[in-house]
């Protein structure tokens, strides 16, 4: 009979292998997405790639979550499995840079928390969606904004979300991706609505969010503050998740996953460290 093998753990993390934990910052717009493609041309690919070069073989990269072509990030979390190697801890976020497309960069690489899983111990996220409300288009937005020369009411962006903050069925704000999510109940905890000159920004942090989610909420709260729909037909997606889906998306490159967040999730006292949850501060910069 061949030896058992020990069971793996809960995170999934190899024997004998040191988990990194890395913060990374990317313009969307360079790249096919997060997710690996065959195009090679992603976040993903060139981390990936990158680590290969180090180290050898091929470490796989794991992230937060997807993030579309054009989408950028400033605070993508992601963590690797490293094998015995000669380059020190202190010494990844350079070197990884170093082999990087100037694209996309680390920011912070130490060593992960015992448990932590990017994705799995995450227990939040904040995106910024960016519109210049102008005439013209500054050229130095380009590829930063979605730009609507037309009036938007900011007003009527801020009851847009006082209707759609809290825990909701969002399954009108869920564009498919081969097969429809199992459950699309998700929790906002705040849409921040601002204005900084022709700039405004929309900041949502909620438990998490369904395929260009964000994007669509974004595309719909613009359309009713332009006065081409009601608070009603806002509030019928909420009212009425299963009846039909919002139609208006806004573009990929005035969005941005600014922070993941771990550790307390809103309502706790205290960090959830004994389920392998890591202190908020323990993770961002």
């Amino acid at each position: 009979m061949k030896p058992q093998q020990p069971p793996r753990p809960l995170d999934g993390q190899e024997p004998n292998r040191l988990r990194l934990r890395l913060i990374v910052a990317y313009d969307g717009g360079a790249f096919d997405g997060w997710q690996s493609q065959a195009s090679g041309n992603t976040v993903q690919d060139a981390l990936e790639r990158a680590f290969t070069f180090l180290l050898g073989e091929r470490c796989p990269v794991h992230g937060s979550g997807r993030t579309d072509a054009g989408v950028h990030a400033l605070g993508q979390v992601a963590h690797v499995d490293l094998p015995p190697s000669r380059i020190p801890l202190n010494a990844w976020e350079g070197a990884l840079n170093g082999h990087l497309p100037r694209a996309v960069r680390v920011l912070d690489a130490r060593l992960a928390a015992p448990g932590f899983h990017a994705r799995f111990s995450a227990t939040g996220k904040i995106y910024t969606y960016r519109v210049c409300n102008a005439r013209s288009l500054h050229p130095l937005e380009i590829g930063r904004v979605w730009h609507v020369p037309s009036p938007i009411n900011i007003e009527a962006l801020r009851q847009a979300a006082e209707i759609l903050s809290g825990s909701h069925d969002f399954a009108a704000f869920a564009a498919n991706r081969g097969k429809p999510d199992e459950n699309t109940f998700r929790t906002i905890h705040q849409i921040a609505v601002k204005r900084t000159g022709t700039i405004l920004s929309l900041r949502f942090e909620g438990d998490g969010f369904l395929y260009r989610m964000v994007r669509l909420l974004t595309g719909s709260m613009v359309r009713m503050a332009q006065g081409k729909q009601t608070l009603e037909w806002m509030r019928s997606f909420i009212d009425s998740p299963s009846a039909r889906k919002t139609s208006y998306c806004a573009p990929a490159q005035g969005l941005c996953l600014s922070r993941v967040l771990y550790g307390q999730k809103r309502g706790q006292r205290r960090p959830q460290a004994a389920s392998g949850l890591v202190p908020e501060e323990a993770i961002e910069r």
